[in-house]
Formats: C-alpha cells, structure tokens, sequence
C-alpha cells in the first residue's frame, strides 16, 4: 500500500511528460462492499479481495495507466493522455462494468460497486496534490448522491451538508416526513403511501434527500435517520388506524442493516405506535441484494416473520436477477421508474415491463410500477395486470398531515 507521497510523484512525472497542454486524469475509486468484506469474514479474506479489486482496476484499463492503493478500500489512478473529460469518463464507465461479474479471491465469490472521483490536469490544476484532493472531493460528493462516477465541480470544494447540523436536525426532530400516496391500478383508489424524509436547512434551505441521505450512509448518522424515519411515519400510520386496508412502505438503507437490534427496533416501535405489521412495508433498492445477500435475506426474513411485507425497490437498474429473487423473502416488486417512463412509443420495452409483471405474478411477489407521469402510462399498466402504481400522475408527495388528513376523512379516489 502506497502512501500519497508516492502517488504525487508518479502525477508530477505524469505532467511534465506530457507538457502543460496535454491533459491528465487522476481518479479516486472505491469499491462499495470491500470494507464491509473484511469485517465480516476476517482480514485475510479482506486483503485478498482487495488485491484482486486492484487486479479488476488494472484490467479494465490501458497498459500505461497507473493503479496504486492508497488507504484499505481506496485506490487512486493515474490516466495520462486524456483527449478530454469524455475520455476520463469513459475510462470510469470500463471501470463500472469490470465490476458486473463477481469478484473473485479466497472468499466466496462477490460483487462490488464501483465509485468514481476525477479530476483533470490542467483544468482543475497542476498540482499533484491539489488533483489528488479535488478527485477525492467528487469521490465524496458521487457517494452523497449516489451515483457511480462524478468529475470535479467547483461546487465540490466546500462540504454541501454539515455532519453537526444533519445529527442536530435528526435528534432534534426537525426533518419533516412527506407521504406519497400508493395506487390500486385495478380498483383505483389510494391503497397506501411510501414514507419520504425531507430536510430544510435554516442554513442552506431545502436538502434533497439524494444529498442527505447518502450522506447519513456514508457518516454513520444513517442509523439515527433510520430510526427517526420509522417512528415518524409509524406516527402518522397510527392516526390512520382506522381507515382499513391502508399500507405504508419504509425505505431501508442497505447501510442501516449493520446497525444491531435493527428488526427489535422496528417491530418494537409498532408496538408503541398500535400498528398492525401487516400495514408496514420495508422497502430496499436492487443494491442492497449484492452488498451482503446472506445478512439482507436474514434480516428480511426476520421481519416477513414478524407479518411485514418487503419490496424491492427500483427493480430493473440492473443489479438483481432472477437467482436473487428465488432466494429473497419479498413481497413487491416495484419497477424503476426508468422502466415505466420508457414505456411509450417503445413497444420492447412494453414487453419488457410486462414481462417484469408477470414474473413477478408467477414469483408471489406482488407489482408496483413506480414514475407514472400520465394517465395513458397507467392505463397500460392497469392493462397489463399491474397491482399498484404511483408518481406525479397519481399524487406527489405530500406532507404527512396533509395525506392523513385527506384519507381520514374517507378520500381515497
């Protein structure tokens, strides 16, 4: 393992090789899953897949392209003889799909997800130093947001969210909790709500949740948000107990299911609030089904147990397949909305969405078309035999007083 001294130099060489016009690209690259493969299964296996992460790396780019890590999950890459930014990003895209296949070492076989940092000489400086902290600050601003790979902006000098006024916020309870009401396709009516978390800043005005609770994850301060999140909205179930038939879905960080007591917490706080299991769906996305499946399907199992329904949230992003169906103890199916929306003039991917549905069906899963913009959007999932649906079409979200408002008084159409 290098130290950054070390990778400056090779940078500084990089440059003056290349002279003051022609561009570089340094790259910060971490592998999600990586960290988490060490704790779990010992340090051996931990450092034998780190090496072959690195391997990965090397392979998927170009014999001149220099690998190093530099700290236990983290690499920097050096790309000489960069066209432009497309160029950069092009490598970062090689990157991400090296990493489609399993990761093979000592251990069982893994899959890991790549997230990239760039920074560009000259554009975004000539200091070794300086590039390696602005590749590193886009590594960090592409986690906040979730995404796979990001170049340096301006932007990204300066930390978008405070760690002390995010923990403040949720230990003070001020975030607010937004519901977005949940479709039957098939009878038309509200048949529950999904559970959003927004945050307005007294600082820096409305966060979107992309921002924030990416951040939550990547800080540790996601186990607070979770906790706020299922008390906040048990809350409002519990005002509408007496409406029958009403669910309401939770999003669960795959990050929150390290925290102990995770299944005692939410089952716990059920009871406190006098909601019926049965009323409470967990949701998680595609992601978290790769990072650990063992310690995912055991802890959803757990809670299926316990009369909770779970959905896959954003299915068809290209991470689960059919073999992690059969293995996981969901209940819904709710198709991305880049799916659905692609619907339209595309008679493929009609097939494709209908396709979704019926194995969906024929798994005992139940579906849920998530993005409708439009009513002949869902018309044509009605059509197709979709269960549920939801999107701006059917009702954006609203703040949770006014959805419980709305449905207390009998209003679900």
């Amino acid at each position: 393992m290098l130290n950054r001294h070390e990778v400056f130099e090779v940078i500084a060489a990089v440059i003056a090789d290349g002279g003051s016009a022609d561009r570089a690209a340094v790259l910060a690259v971490t592998v999600e899953g990586l960290r988490d493969r060490a704790l779990r299964q010992g340090y051996v296996i931990g450092d034998s897949a780190a090496d072959s992460v690195e391997k990965v790396i090397v392979a998927a780019l170009r014999p001149v392209d220099r690998v190093f890590r530099v700290a236990y999950d983290r690499y920097m890459v050096v790309l000489p003889h960069m066209r432009n930014e497309q160029h950069a990003l092009l490598a970062a895209t090689r990157l991400s799909q090296a990493f489609e296949v399993p990761v093979l070492d000592r251990g069982d076989p893994w899959r890991g997800r790549p997230v990239v940092g760039i920074a560009l000489h000259p554009d975004h400086g000539s200091d070794p130093e300086l590039l390696c902290r602005r590749a590193e600050l886009a590594l960090e601003e592409a986690l906040r947001q979730g995404g796979q790979h990001l170049v340096h902006g301006e932007s990204h000098d300066h930390a978008v969210i405070s760690y002390e006024e995010l923990r403040e916020a949720v230990e003070s309870n001020r975030l607010d909790t937004f519901l977005q009401p949940i479709w039957n396709l098939q009878t038309g009516r509200v048949a529950g709500a999904e559970s959003l978390a927004r945050w307005t800043s007294p600082h820096r005005g409305e966060v979107w949740p992309g921002y924030f609770v990416p951040f939550a994850e990547q800080t540790g301060l996601i186990t607070a948000l979770t906790n706020w999140s299922i008390n906040a909205t048990l809350r409002h179930a519990a005002a509408l107990n007496h409406v029958p038939d009403l669910k309401f879905a939770i999003n669960l960080s795959p990050r929150a299911f390290n925290q102990p007591g995770l299944v005692e917490k939410l089952t716990g706080a059920l009871g406190i609030w006098g909601v019926a299991p049965e009323r409470v769906i967990a949701e998680i996305t595609e992601t978290a089904l790769v990072h650990d499946l063992d310690q995912t399907v055991s802890l959803l199992r757990r809670l299926r147990d316990r009369g909770l329904g779970v959905a896959i949230d954003d299915f068809g992003t290209g991470y689960a397949s059919v073999a992690y169906l059969s293995k996981f103890p969901a209940t819904e199916l709710k198709i991305d909305l880049s799916l659905v929306s692609g619907m339209h003039g595309d008679a493929r991917a009609a097939r494709l969405v209908s396709g979704i549905i019926d194995m969906a069906h024929h798994l005992g899963l139940v579906a849920v078309g998530e993005g409708i913009e439009d009513g002949g959007t869902q018309s044509l999932l009605a059509e197709m035999g979709c269960d549920f649906g939801q999107g701006y079409h059917l009702g954006r979200p609203v703040p949770a007083a006014d959805f419980v408002a709305r449905c207390g008084g009998g209003n679900r159409v």
